[in-house]
């Protein structure tokens, strides 16, 4: 599902150069959880950002679900991860002016399937917020924005889930929920789950566990 080969990060500050990341390798089969761990600063964000398609690697390769990301344009590398891919950040990133049932319809529309509100309302049903879908964003607590997140994630069918520091900014009570739900809602639709966190207890739910130090894996 997602290949890794030497990939290197630097980024060019005048006439300073920094390195985020140095020769990072490994591969991910489908379906399987994948956490990546390291202190701040080690690059764990700059690297899901590369396998993601967010960004472009200094050097080396990305491959996702068979597609070369390097070779692709930033158009191109946007189909890929509508695609694709779904996503889960530690700030949420839900529009505010949006409804919690429009902000998880916002993909589905621009996927153009017709059933977008139906489909929405079940993914808020499975993650416990069908009551609150007509809530914007600042009428939800925490966990609830998270909740509606993990919905919209999950709602154009992803074939692999980056989650960045999905619980950063929940209690433990509430990070319990949301992370049980990451775990129910990926097996139920076999998906790839690639993690990143400083939370070693939640790395250690998943089936393999990098460790990055100074843009390495050490």
């Amino acid at each position: 599902m997602l290949e890794v080969q030497n990939l290197t990060k630097t980024y060019n500050s005048g006439s300073r150069s920094l390195t985020v990341l140095d020769d990072v390798s490994f591969k991910i089969e489908e379906g399987e959880t994948f956490a990546i761990v390291g202190p701040s600063g080690s690059g764990k964000t700059t690297l899901l950002g590369l396998c993601a398609g967010l960004d472009r690697a200094s050097s080396g390769s990305v491959t996702l679900n068979g597609i070369k990301l390097d070779e692709l344009n930033e158009d191109d590398r946007a189909a890929v991860r509508n695609k694709h891919v779904g996503f889960i950040f530690q700030n949420f990133q839900l529009i505010p002016t949006l409804t919690a049932l429009e902000n998880v319809m916002v993909p589905l529309e621009l996927r153009g399937e017709k059933n977008a509100a139906k489909t929405a309302l079940d993914l808020l049903e499975r993650v416990g917020l069908a009551d609150r879908k007509n809530h914007y964003p600042s009428q939800l607590s925490g966990g609830e924005q998270q909740r509606v997140s993990l919905a919209r994630a999950f709602s154009n069918r992803p074939k692999i889930l980056f989650a960045d520091e999905p619980t950063g900014n929940l209690d433990d009570e509430t990070s319990q929920k949301v992370v049980d739900l990451i775990f129910d809602l990926n097996k139920a639709a076999g998906t790839t789950l690639v993690l990143v966190t400083h939370d070693l207890e939640l790395a250690n739910k998943t089936q393999k566990i990098i460790k990055l130090k100074g843009g390495k894996v050490v």
